[in-house]
């Protein structure tokens, strides 16, 4: 691979996806962002050029965009696609599934549908542990049964079908698909500059963003939905990852995927292979901020699962990759960033 090895992104504005491209560019890549901006701030393209010290190449528009599709793929040469664009919460995708479907599930046919015109057919594909609904095994390992309990599951296991169909579906002529998806556990923390981190549009759907809005000051109090599950503080018990480590996992996968070898269709689960319950990552984060985080138990949220935790084994084994950053070390991560920019990006 040569430093111009170029990438596409999409997503890349977004949370995850603004620390890929950072990961990448300093591994030698040539990341270009492909972004609607519906759920990420247009700002995000002076941090990351900050960061890295270059230009970077950012497109505005819709994955479910043919038309977009198709210019960004003719003026282009990638050797590979990493998807991350699509919507991600659970709450809200119980509310307005058809939205998910066509975002998570349309949009990744439309652009494979373009890789497979313009012959790109390197593709990372961004999962989420979601797909393996309610457990009673833990850790989940790759091979555990696959039970999505609500649409933004469902649409990320509907993708991933499709993707397994398209890597072993080959034709005598065609360039031959290889294809991973990366099943996301909990992603939390932020770039050590301080610089980007996990800035939500509206209210926080995840966990440790809404914590630290609560921390500086922009919210009242957190809302733990649950205190009865099976678990030891009867809190939800969830594998939490450092973004960083996440990004660096989807490196080695990429790199993985342009190294010889055939067709072929992986699945890689990038977690640390520990629980940790919100109650544990509300101290956590009360340790590294030195402020109180005043919460009141609610009910618990539809299609939530009292645990869920990764066996990471597969992905050490095939990538050399394991998760390296502890809890305590992702709160102050993402402390840094918000203490730093109290109302987000634009502050």
């Amino acid at each position: 691979m040569s430093e111009a090895t170029k990438i596409l992104v999409t997503g890349g504005a977004g949370y995850i996806g603004s620390h890929l491209v950072v990961a990448l560019a300093e591994q030698g890549f040539d990341p270009v962002i492909l972004d609607d901006f519906s759920n990420s701030r247009p700002q995000i393209r002076d941090r990351l050029q900050r960061i890295l010290g270059r230009e970077l190449q950012v497109v505005a528009g819709d994955v479910n965009d043919r038309h977009t599709l198709h210019a960004l793929f003719a003026g282009s040469d990638f050797a590979a696609v990493a998807h991350l664009a699509g919507r991600k919460a659970v709450a809200e995708s119980a509310r307005q599934p058809l939205s998910y479907y066509r975002a998570n599930v349309g949009g990744t046919l439309a652009l494979c549908e373009a890789m497979a015109e313009f012959g790109v057919r390197h593709l990372l594909f961004s999962s989420s542990a979601t797909v393996y609904g309610e457990s009673a095994a833990m850790p989940l390992r790759e091979d555990a049964p696959l039970r999505a309990t609500n649409p933004y599951g469902r649409s990320k296991l509907m993708v991933e079908q499709m993707l397994a169909d398209l890597a072993v579906a080959q034709r005598p002529a065609d360039k031959l698909w290889r294809i991973a998806a990366l099943r996301y556990f909990n992603p939390v923390g932020a770039h050590p500059s301080g610089e980007i981190g996990e800035d939500p549009l509206g209210e926080p759907e995840n966990l440790a963003p809404y914590i630290a809005q609560v921390a500086v000051g922009r919210r009242q109090r957190l809302r733990v939905f649950g205190n009865q599950y099976p678990t030891a503080d009867g809190t939800g018990v969830r594998d939490y990852i450092h973004v960083m480590d996440l990004v660096e996992g989807h490196v080695a996968a990429l790199r993985y995927l342009l190294s010889e070898g055939g067709a072929g269709y992986f699945v890689w689960n990038l977690g640390t292979g520990c629980g940790a319950s919100v109650l544990e990552v509300i101290a956590a984060f009360e340790r590294a901020s030195g402020r109180p985080v005043p919460y009141v138990i609610d009910a618990p949220r539809p299609g939530d699962v009292a645990s869920c935790w990764a066996d990471p084994r597969r992905a050490q084994r095939d990538l050399g990759w394991r998760a390296r950053r502890t809890l305590d070390e992702m709160m102050r991560d993402v402390w840094r960033w918000q203490a730093a920019h109290p109302g987000g990006l634009g502050s």
